[in-house]
């Protein structure tokens, strides 16, 4: 098997483009691989909710799951919508937990993770009003809520600190606390 060095970041029509960016920004400073990917082409192009437009470098049907370390889902409406009505979407976050990946969502995202079944009795944190449809879930409030190999953030304004947080999950953590110092990070 493979080893497991990427990230893949989800990017779905009507992402929230401020999360996205914050991630991938974040973990490309922390020297991780990541690959920005849209669900199908064949354009790469993908539009976030405030019409900001992303060049993706793959394809969902691109990606290798025995690769990827960890695959994070950016919030926004109606891009999480679209990747929790994505069968591809869910099949692959499901391969991922199954054989020892990391997930990660943020804002309106753990819907998508909450559509693929991974959510029963794991504490979460999201978009206030998306609560209730984590079923099963425990909910936290927190600003990023990390459970075990499932990591959880609330919206744009905790961007930065989950995206600091998943270079950690990633065995970033010296560089983690370099770029919260350097980027003036708050709390």
């Amino acid at each position: 098997m493979a080893h497991r060095s990427r990230v893949a970041v989800l990017l779905a029509e009507g992402f929230e483009e401020l999360e996205a960016v914050a991630i991938i920004d974040v973990l490309r400073r922390g020297d991780i691989d990541v690959l920005i990917t849209a669900l199908a082409g064949p354009s790469r192009e993908v539009t976030g909710a405030h019409q900001i437009r992303i060049h993706a470098d793959v394809l969902l049907s691109d990606l290798r799951p025995a690769e990827l370390a960890m695959v994070v889902l950016p919030g926004g409406m109606p891009g999480s919508a679209h990747l929790a009505a994505c069968p591809a979407v869910l099949d692959l976050l499901r391969v991922v937990a199954a054989t020892g990946g990391q997930l990660a969502a943020i804002c309106a995202a753990p819907i998508v993770l909450q559509a693929a079944g991974l959510l029963q009795g794991r504490r979460v944190t999201c978009y206030p009003t998306f609560e209730a449809q984590l079923v099963g879930a425990v909910c936290t409030g927190a600003a990023v809520q990390r459970d075990g190999r499932l990591i959880t953030s609330r919206g744009p304004g905790t961007a930065l600190r989950f995206a600091l947080e998943l270079l950690r999950a990633l065995g970033g953590e010296a560089r983690a606390e370099q770029l919260h110092q350097g980027m003036l990070v708050e709390a």
